[in-house]
Formats: C-alpha cells, sequence, structure tokens
C-alpha cells in the first residue's frame, strides 16, 4: 500500500511523455541517501532511515531491519531490496507513543500494539528518537491545520450524512480506477500487437501506414495513464481529507472512553466503600443479635440474581428461618469482650521498577522453585500462608455441616473449593518458597472457630502439609506439591495432590484436587492471572459427585471470562444440582426438576438440556480492604496472616526475616537476608546428601517433619502426610525444644 512507500511519488503532468520515460514517473522527488552501515542517515526535512534491531518473538529475540521515516510513517523492511516491492509494516506517529527506556531501546505503542527497538548505541538512538518525535510533533501540527473548515476542534460526533457521502465518493474514485485500469490493459495490449507487426514488416510502404497506427495507439495508452494517474491522486486526497477527519473523531471517542472508565472506577471504589461501611457497622437486628456477613443463609436471598427457569418450570421460595448458630461468632458470649483486633492493614508496596525479563530469559523450562528471585517478584507471605488462606470462606463448611442432604452438602463443597481462587485476580506475584520445616498456624478459634497448622514436608520438590480443625462439625487436611514451569510467555502452577474434608455428624468424606494457575504477559504487557482445568468432587462415603469445569479465558470466546460450570450427580449418575459462576465473584446453584435429550452435540452425541428452578446463591465474594491496591491487593484475611503472634513456634513464617522485611518497605535488605537463608538451606541439603551416602548400608533416614506423618488414606488408598498431633499441646507448654533452627 502507499503507507508503505518511503517518500510521496511526484505528480505527474497530464501532457504525454515519450514511451521510455513511462518507468520513470513513480520515482520520489526526494531521493534518499545511499544506505550505510553506520545507522540512520537524515535525508532531508522529514526523511530518516537506518538499520535498526527490532523484537520479532521469543525464539529469534531481535532481528536486524531497514527502517524507512517519511511523511509521519514509519515503515521497516528486512533488506533494502525490499523496499522496492515488500514492506513489511508501517506505523502511523499520529498516533504513535514513543517511549524511551534505557540501553538503546526504544518503544512504539501503536494500534494497541508495542514495537520493541534497538539501536547500535546510545547516540544512535538519541538520533531516532529525535527524528521519531520531530516527525511525530510536524505530523500532528499538520492535522490540526488541515484546510477544512473546523479543522482545528475536535469532532464530538462524526455527521453519519457526510461520512456516507464520503465513501460514496471513495467508491465512485475506485470505479474510475477501474474503469482506467482496463483501458490501460486494452490499450498496451493493442499497442505491444502493433509493436509487434511493425517488427515484421520488410517494406517501407507499409511500414508508413504502420507507425502511424502504433502512435495513435500510443497516444491513446498516455492518455489513458495520464487519466488513471489523476484519479489516483483524486482518490488519495479524498482518503487523506476525510482520514484526519475521522482520526481526530477516534481520538475523541479515545478520551470519551477513558474519561467514562475512570468514572466508573471511582464509583466502583465508591461502592465498595460503602458496602464495606455497611459490614463494619454495628448494626442490630430487633431479636438483640449481631447482623450476619454477607453471605449467610438468613440474608442470602437478598443478593440473589434469578435466571428464568424454562417454560413452565415450578418456582419456588425458601424462607430460612433464624438460626443463630450461623454466627461466625456467637454475640451472647463473653468472648465478645475479650475478642482480639486484628489489624486491617500493612505498610504500602514501594515502587521498584525491576526488568523480568533480565531474569527470566535464562530460565524458559525450568522449574519455578529452581530460579533464584529477587523480593521484588514476592509477595509478603509464604506458600504456608497462601496455603492457609484457603480458609476465607470457611462459613461455607459450617452451613455445609449442617446440612441433612449430602446433594446440598455437595454444593456447598464446590462452591467452597472455587471460592479459594477469588483472592488470586489480581495476585500475579510469588508467595515465598518455605524453607524446609518452616510452620505456619493460624489459631482462630475464637472468632472463626478453627485451627489450622502447616508445615513445609520436601524442598525439592516442594510440598507442604495442612491440617485445620474446626469446632464446627468438619476436620481438613491437605498434602500439596507445586509444579511450576516457565513457558516463555507464561508460568504455569500446576498444585499436585488432594484435599481432604470430613464432616464430623454425618462421615462425609469429601476429596479433591485443584485446577492451573497461569499467569500471563510475562515478558510484555500487564501480568494476568487465570485458572483453567476440571475438579472432580467425590463424596466417598456415599459416592455422590460434582464435576466442576474452569473455563480458560479465550479472547475469542462468547464466554463470561473466568466461568465455572458444574454438575452434582449422585452415585447412580443422576445429575440433581447445575452450579454455575465465577472463581472471582460468586457461585449459584440450581435443583434439577426434568432433564431430556437434545440435539447438536459433536460427533452425534446428544446434550442433556436440564430444566431447573431458580437459583440460588451459594458464595459471593467479600470487596476488598480500602488501599488493597496498595498493599498487594490481600484480603481481609491476607492482612492478618503475617501478623506478629506471640507464643507460636520458632518455625513460623511469621519470623522469617527477609519476608518481615520486605512487609516494610525495606527490600534491599530482605534481598540479603532471602540469599543468606537460602544458601543456609543448599550447605543443609548437601550435609544431609553426604551422610546418606555414609550410611548407603545402614537404614538411613532423611529429613522427619516434625508435625505430620506419612499414612495411607483408609477411603483413596493413597499415601498422604496427616497431622500426627502435639503441635497446640507443644504451644500451650511453649516448649519448642524439638523444632530446628531455620532461621
Amino acid at each position: 500500500g502507499s503507507g508503505c512507500l518511503p517518500s510521496c511519488p511526484d505528480p505527474l503532468s497530464p501532457s504525454p511523455a515519450p514511451l521510455h520515460l513511462l518507468g520513470q514517473m513513480s520515482e520520489p522527488v526526494k531521493s534518499l541517501p545511499s544506505p550505510t552501515s553506520s545507522g540512520g542517515q537524515p535525508a532531508g526535512s522529514d526523511t530518516y532511515k537506518g538499520w535498526l534491531y527490532k523484537w520479532t518473538n521469543y525464539l529469534k529475540g531481535y532481528q536486524r531491519r531497514w527502517f524507512v521515516l517519511s511523511n509521519g510513517l514509519l515503515s521497516y523492511y528486512r533488506t533494502q531490496a525490499e523496499m522496492a516491492h515488500t514492506c513489511r509494516g508501517t506505523i502511523t506517529l499520529a498516533t504513535a507513543h514513543i517511549e524511551v527506556g534505557d540501553t538503546c531501546h526504544l518503544v512504539l505503542t501503536s494500534g494497541g500494539r508495542n514495537y520493541h527497538l534497538k539501536a547500535t548505541s546510545d547516540g544512535e538512538s538519541q538520533r531516532w528518537v529525535s527524528a521519531l518525535q520531530q516527525a511525530k510533533a510536524n505530523t500532528t501540527h499538520m492535522m490540526h491545520q488541515s484546510d477544512d473548515s473546523g479543522d482545528e476542534a475536535p469532532v464530538p460526533q462524526p455527521d453519519r450524512a457526510l461520512t456516507q457521502g464520503a465513501l460514496k465518493t471513495l467508491a465512485s474514485k475506485l470505479d474510475d480506477l477501474s474503469t482506467c485500469n482496463e483501458l490501460i490493459g486494452k490499450h498496451g495490449t493493442a499497442l505491444q500487437r502493433s509493436l509487434s507487426e511493425l517488427e515484421d514488416l520488410r517494406t517501407a510502404t507499409d511500414g508508413t501506414d504502420k507507425l502511424k497506427t502504433v502512435n495513435e495507439r500510443a497516444t491513446l495508452f498516455r492518455i489513458t495513464s495520464n487519466a488513471m494517474i489523476n484519479a489516483c491522486r483524486d482518490f488519495l486526497d479524498v482518503a487523506e481529507t476525510h482520514s484526519r477527519k475521522w482520526q481526530r473523531a477516534l481520538q475523541y471517542e479515545r478520551e470519551q472512553r477513558h474519561h467514562l472508565e475512570e468514572t466508573i472506577e471511582q464509583l466502583a471504589k465508591q461502592h465498595n466503600s460503602l458496602e464495606r461501611a455497611w459490614r463494619e457497622a454495628p448494626s442490630t437486628h430487633p431479636d438483640g443479635g449481631e447482623r450476619r456477613r454477607e453471605g449467610d443463609a438468613s440474608d442470602e436471598n437478598e443478593d440473589i440474581e434469578f435466571f428464568d427457569a424454562m417454560e413452565d418450570s415450578p418456582a419456588f421460595i425458601t424462607v430460612t428461618a433464624t438460626d443463630h448458630t450461623q454466627h461466625r461468632s456467637d454475640p451472647g458470649s463473653d468472648n465478645m469482650q475479650r475478642r482480639r483486633v486484628r489489624r486491617s492493614r500493612i505498610p504500602d508496596k514501594p515502587n521498584y521498577s525491576l526488568n523480568l525479563w533480565s531474569i527470566m530469559k535464562n530460565c524458559i523450562g525450568k522449574e519455578l522453585s529452581k530460579i533464584p528471585m529477587p523480593v521484588n517478584f514476592n509477595e509478603p507471605l509464604s506458600m504456608l500462608q497462601r496455603l492457609t488462606e484457603d480458609l476465607e470462606y470457611s462459613d461455607l463448611l459450617d452451613r455445609a455441616a449442617r446440612c441433612e442432604s449430602s446433594l446440598e452438602q455437595m454444593c456447598l463443597v464446590a462452591a467452597f473449593s472455587v471460592s479459594s481462587y477469588s483472592t488470586t485476580i489480581h495476585r500475579t506475584a510469588k508467595p515465598f518458597n518455605p524453607l524446609l520445616g518452616e510452620t505456619y498456624e493460624l489459631d482462630r478459634l475464637d472468632d472463626f472457630g478453627y485451627r489450622s497448622i502447616c508445615e513445609q514436608v520436601s524442598h525439592h520438590p516442594p510440598a507442604a502439609a495442612h491440617h485445620v480443625m474446626s469446632q464446627r462439625g468438619w476436620t481438613l487436611w491437605q498434602e500439596i506439591t507445586i509444579d511450576s514451569k516457565f513457558r516463555g510467555k507464561y508460568i504455569s502452577v500446576m498444585p499436585l495432590g488432594c484435599i481432604h474434608l470430613q464432616f464430623h455428624s454425618s462421615g462425609n468424606h469429601y476429596v479433591w484436587g485443584k485446577v492451573t494457575s497461569t499467569v500471563h504477559n510475562i515478558i510484555v504487557g500487564k501480568l494476568w492471572i487465570d485458572q483453567s482445568g476440571d475438579i472432580e468432587i467425590v463424596n466417598h462415603r456415599t459416592k455422590d459427585t460434582c464435576h466442576l469445569k474452569f473455563v480458560p479465558y479465550s479472547y475469542f470466546s462468547r464466554d463470561l471470562p473466568r466461568k465455572v460450570t458444574g454438575v452434582v450427580a449422585d452415585s447412580e449418575g443422576t445429575a440433581h444440582h447445575i452450579l454455575s459462576g465465577t472463581w472471582d465473584e460468586k457461585m449459584e446453584s440450581a435443583k434439577i426438576v426434568e432433564s431430556s435429550r437434545g440435539c447438536g452435540g459433536s460427533e452425534g452425541k446428544q446434550k442433556t438440556v436440564y430444566q431447573t428452578l431458580q437459583p440460588k446463591l451459594l458464595w459471593k465474594k467479600y470487596p476488598l480492604p480500602e488501599n488493597a491496591e496498595n498493599m498487594h491487593f490481600f484480603s481481609s484475611l491476607a492482612l492478618t496472616l503475617n501478623e506478629p503472634e506471640e507464643g507460636v513456634a520458632p518455625t513460623d513464617s511469621r519470623l522469617r526475616p527477609d519476608q518481615r522485611l520486605m512487609e516494610s518497605g525495606l527490600w534491599d535488605e530482605a534481598n540479603a537476608h532471602k540469599q543468606r537463608l537460602e544458601e543456609r538451606q543448599r550447605l543443609e541439603r548437601r550435609k544431609r546428601e553426604a551422610q546418606a551416602t555414609q550410611a548407603l548400608e545402614e537404614d538411613f533416614e532423611g529429613f522427619q517433619p516434625l508435625w505430620f506423618e506419612r499414612r495411607t488414606d483408609d477411603s483413596t488408598g493413597e499415601s498422604t502426610y496427616v497431622y500426627r498431633g502435639g503441635y497446640w499441646e507443644s504451644k500451650d507448654r511453649q516448649d519448642w525444644s524439638q523444632c530446628p533452627d531455620i532461621f
């Protein structure tokens, strides 16, 4: 296209020209200087050219390209010879953003795409930046100085009639071009035929007549060619005139959209503040009870969004009786007066910049836990604390413990398994890898009714064991091994292992796993996280099942982003409930009243169509605390996880010095302590390996966890780490003599 040419062609005169000059009509007025290997060379006031290195992809990296800057357009080619026939791309500087990086780098952003360029020297980089900025300024100035009336002001809204008229004019000019093209082809063929006949002539008499015919046809060819050139000029004039108007209109719409986004963001913050104030206000019910937290059964129906069931389907309204056992705390107990006030904020995250690619480029394909990373990419929590954060919505299990129906209980367990991902939507930072033998306890008996203990039981591969005992009728335990890989554009984190949940009254024993977490845009762009995969929840007592599908994000999909769907079925495989929602917001369940076979399935399979009652809200995410964007996007529970606690074991994550320094904003000191701890751990590992080598002929046991031991699960038959007991008794006695000195 014309945008790929290094300079504009010289307008041609409509007067006839000699045939041997027709091939020179497209030569530019300003000829570019001869290319040199030294870099960019100026050529007049608005033309600049030279070699730059352009980022192509992760396999080839930066590649040498020939760049030509002319008339506000930056075009690039693989070689200088390609300028005659193939342009690899063109960047319009009028709407481009120019950003200067370090070490000869510059970034051009245009049309939502980033172009990463690199010069051979700082001086060459500065010359290119100056030329680009000057060309951008000239192009912008020309746009504002357009000869059309009203061009100085932005067009608030393009007139539809004018736009349609411009399109019709362009279409008419295209028809003229098409007609000229046909005539040129016709006259060119005739001219070629006449020239061939002229060469075959043998007598002078015949030659005179044929020469006259050739001159006539050559004249027709020149006239048609000139008409073609004039039609091209008219087409370009109309296109450029309206292009400037449309660019200003587009810029105006972009500014309006940006303003609207800022307004919506401000309204969302105000909404969150009001909702948070409502939740924290000391409001009471007429019966003297404390207002319950959002999501409990009593006020559940206030936030339900109903979907229409199929025609003539039955509907129902569930009226839930007031049940004070659903409270996260007992308002009538003396514990209300003695309850500890926990912190609601941490120091703001410092604004330290660090190039992630400079660290990760040599680690493609490696396991993430083996890559030495500075704390700049961490959040001030360990992996043990992130496991404990799964209990953010433990009230779902409290409600499930009171369910009489195992199928309804399964719905709440499924909602709990999804809720553990809601805190990850903005959490793209990496938690600290726990040291071998590191522990973390969370004692929330006074308000949430549970006690939790975690221990790092293996370092390579990293594995953690977790045990939670609740006074409200359930026990949860899990062993999770983290398998993570850096794939170049993204990082995949694949938790391996099973989560076990048992309810005391019914004996229902649920087992499920976790899905894959993927962090995208590691190299370029804003980091974002996605969850994808399937979760199969099995009740080993009743054989009920629930299949959850986390739909991976796709730019081309019409599905709701972060969508989760599921089906709860009994031991016979009959579906009873449909689950739907998103892993970052809420989950709902709808009871199935009828199912039938539909059509449209792939490979000849029929889809099952379910008729359901109106859905019921199972779980809804709590709003983030105020100023969360500056506190690593921590939830209310996450803000308290690293709060100093008296009487904990000396191996507790709260006492880890690098993590504590990072939370306080002292990142340089945190990095120094992190390197010291990692080197100490490597020395300990080599010492254990040497001891194992010396004791090959003996029964040598490697590292043994202090609070967990490996057993075979009766329900699944799998070997897993389970809590052996003794931690809370040691805490009561303050006897930590068995604990190693790991910090």
